[in-house]
């Protein structure tokens, strides 16, 4: 009797964006530079005067361009055909649309499930570029373009670029890929709202003495006043937040995950795309008789 030969495993599901050196160098230093804007506040002296309502222009010009320059080198080091920019394409415009539908209400944005779906499914250097993209995006149809903007734009890609850094689905599928993308599409919404807090948190004065920041008090200070603003202000929006992308996740993430994934394979990325010369061409083409 002979044995049942094994099942092979299953090819990767190709990845229509790497991150290659110079991607991977451009994101390492816009994500240092993005650390430093949200939270140098946190660090200043009582003396400079200086809040985010005086420098959040100047962050606004410095940081688009930066992740603009992320995007550029990304998608540099290893090419992007046509099939990648029309899925980005999509999905941006899926994505954008999606967030007005629940902006204003208890914080409930559909968004965050399709950005933790697709950057599982696509990768974290796609995840990256479609996160920044989409909220670029949503803001103009919004008209919600402000200073607030690039610092939205740098957390999103952050959301998204995670889920494509999460275990690979080689090693998790199934019921407990759904439960995994689930759970970090919980905390991950509210690692995004507690980050945008931050942004917000230190333009806003004379709210109280517990909860307002000081410019140059120690550091654990500040930060316990803030963690009181967050319970205060943000926990109830970060939570419709965190749920709706956790049941989203759990009623559509098995059959987005499918045709993203489908998608991808009948892309084939990872094809190398090649040209006949016209002489190949002529001369491997039968002649018609007339």
């Amino acid at each position: 009797m002979n044995p049942t030969p094994p099942t092979p495993p299953k090819a990767p599901t190709p990845r229509p964006l790497r991150i290659g050196p110079r991607g991977a160098t451009a994101l390492v230093l816009v994500t240092l530079i993005g650390i430093a804007a949200f939270g140098w506040p946190l660090l200043a002296d009582r003396q400079s005067g200086f809040a985010h309502s005086q420098d959040a222009p100047w962050l606004f010009a410095a940081l688009l361009p930066l992740l603009v320059a992320v995007v550029v080198a990304t998608l540099a080091d290893d090419g992007m055909d046509s099939k990648a920019v029309a899925m980005l394409g999509v999905l941006a415009a899926v994505g954008a649309a999606l967030r007005p539908l629940g902006a204003g209400t208890a914080g409930l944005e559909p968004m965050f499930f399709l950005m933790v779906l697709s950057g599982r499914v696509l990768g974290p250097g796609f995840g990256f570029v479609l996160g920044s993209v989409t909220m670029f995006a949503s803001a103009l149809l919004t008209g919600g373009v402000g200073p607030w903007m690039p610092f939205q734009m740098l957390a999103m890609g952050w959301f998204s670029l995670g889920a494509g850094l999460l275990p690979g689905p080689d090693r998790i599928r199934g019921r407990a890929e759904l439960a995994m993308l689930a759970v970090y599409g919980f905390l991950g919404s509210f690692a995004y709202g507690t980050v945008m807090n931050l942004q917000g948190w230190v333009i806003l004065q004379g709210m109280g003495q517990g909860v307002s920041f000081h410019p140059g008090d120690p550091v654990p200070a500040n930060l316990a006043r803030f963690v009181a603003y967050c319970l205060a202000t943000s926990v109830g929006w970060d939570l419709g937040r965190a749920a709706l992308t956790v049941v989203l996740t759990l009623a559509l993430g098995t059959t987005l995950l499918k045709a993203l994934r489908r998608a991808t394979r009948k892309a084939a990325f990872d094809a190398p795309v090649s040209f006949d010369s016209g002489a190949e061409v002529a001369r491997d083409t039968p002649l018609k008789r007339v």
